[in-house]
């Protein structure tokens, strides 16, 4: 049987620290140690907290990976093999995923309501607020806007995903052009990110100022969100003009390539480990194809390998760098697939019981959550929509998410779903 979302009805505002005012706190509190105040304290490590959305578009196949139904009808040509947890069991197509599940936390009850792409991506990535007419921003842009960036010197938000980049506002909904994402097409970085010889600094500089002035100009008799989106991506690629290291593979172990795989999931999840190193906020990873409505054996053969091994790598290399207890990893989709195997021996959408992964910051280690029916095409107990999934995600990185409030057009507005609440069982 499967049940709705449970209900959390709250309201308030949070009134977060500023960077500024941080800033001069940690200068005035210079030589103080322990004594700066808890709450200035907790606001300062908050800063540090990042996090790595893997994005799986198309919805991966529960049963071909975090939550195998051996002995039942609907059970594929896949074992199930042991976990690092007793009594675990994941498919075999993940087996460096089940070395590790002593490190990460599986929600097994994932029960939303969208059957569809074209409407299920934005509202699973913008947390399914009550207020649907509002255009929402996308989860890491909400991210950008609540705790800023953790390193002034980077993009709060960078995407990377196949094919084509560039600079996406829309991604930023509401809250404008600042808190979109920059997309690194295929992992590459901005074109032209190294100035060309011929121009100096000083001549840049130049340039560039000539350039606001006219933005400046042209912004004053026409509507400013193109420009603002411009001026953005414009101030965004000279930032990483100054840290063009970050894009120079040549620094990369040949072994960490070899752990992570050449397939571009692997290489753009190892690029993802990179940019939180050098301190990026939010980093999204996006893989395709992931929508096996037909020869769903085979395409999970292939593609489930391809996120196993990368994840795996990625949660014990932030392990042992001691960064996976401020670094929240989270691997999803849009939805799960279907019991049923359709006459083209594929799965068909599952939105009604699916399973995600998740680990680090306020995650628990080594944790199963969700009861479902034997077959696994049912949640047994309480399910979770995305509005819990988005209220659990701010919780853990320090954001009161059940106070805190957007400011829109005069309007105070949730940052989450207020019929949902954290999902407890899944934070330390």
């Amino acid at each position: 049987m499967k049940n709705a979302p449970h209900h959390h009805s709250c309201g308030g505002l949070d009134h977060g620290i500023t960077r500024r005012r941080m800033l001069g706190t940690l200068g005035g509190a210079a030589g103080f140690g322990s004594l700066l105040q808890p709450s200035v304290a907790a606001e300062i490590a908050k800063q540090h907290k990042q996090v790595c959305l893997i994005w799986l578009d198309g919805g991966i196949s529960q049963y071909e990976s975090w939550h195998p139904r051996p002995n039942t009808p609907f059970a594929g040509p896949f074992r199930s093999i042991k976990t690092r947890i007793p009594g675990v069991h994941f498919s075999e197509l993940v087996p460096e995923t089940a070395k590790i599940a002593h490190k990460i936390s599986v929600i097994r009850s994932m029960s939303t309501k969208d059957p569809n792409h074209s409407t299920g991506v934005p509202r699973i990535q913008r947390g399914d607020p009550l207020d649907r007419g509002v255009d929402y921003p996308f989860l890491g842009s909400a991210i950008a806007k609540l705790l800023g960036p953790a390193n002034p010197e980077l993009p709060p938000y960078i995407w990377i995903k196949p094919g084509n980049g560039g600079f996406i506002a829309r991604e930023a909904g509401f809250l404008g052009a600042p808190y979109g994402a920059l997309a690194l097409g295929d992992g590459r970085p901005p074109v032209h990110i190294h100035r060309p010889g011929s121009v100096s600094a000083e001549r840049d500089e130049a340039r560039n100022a000539l350039r606001q002035k006219a933005n400046e100009r042209f912004k004053a008799y026409r509507n400013a969100s193109e420009i603002d989106a411009y001026e953005t991506s414009y101030d965004m690629a000279r930032q990483l003009m100054a840290r063009a290291d970050i894009f120079d593979d040549s620094r990369l172990d040949p072994g960490d390539r070899a752990r992570y795989g050449t397939h571009p999931l692997g290489r753009h999840i190892l690029q993802a480990r990179q940019l939180l190193e050098a301190g990026v906020r939010f980093v999204k990873v996006n893989s395709y194809h992931w929508d096996t409505h037909g020869d769903n054996f085979n395409m999970s053969q292939r593609l489930v390998p391809q996120v196993d091994r990368p994840f795996a790598a990625l949660v014990n290399d932030l392990d042992e760098r001691g960064m996976l207890e401020h670094t929240l990893v989270i691997v999803m989709s849009e939805f799960g697939r279907t019991p049923i195997i359709n006459s083209r021996l594929g799965r068909d959408h599952w939105p009604d019981c699916w399973s995600l992964l998740m680990a680090g910051c306020g995650i628990q280690r080594g944790a199963v959550i969700g009861e479902t029916s034997r077959d696994g095409a049912w949640v047994e107990g309480t399910g979770y929509d995305v509005g819990d999934l988005f209220h659990t995600i701010f919780t853990v990185l320090g954001i009161k998410s059940t106070k805190a409030r957007y400011r829109h057009k005069g309007q105070k507005l949730s940052i989450a779903n207020d019929d949902c609440a954290p999902i407890k069982e899944v934070m330390l």
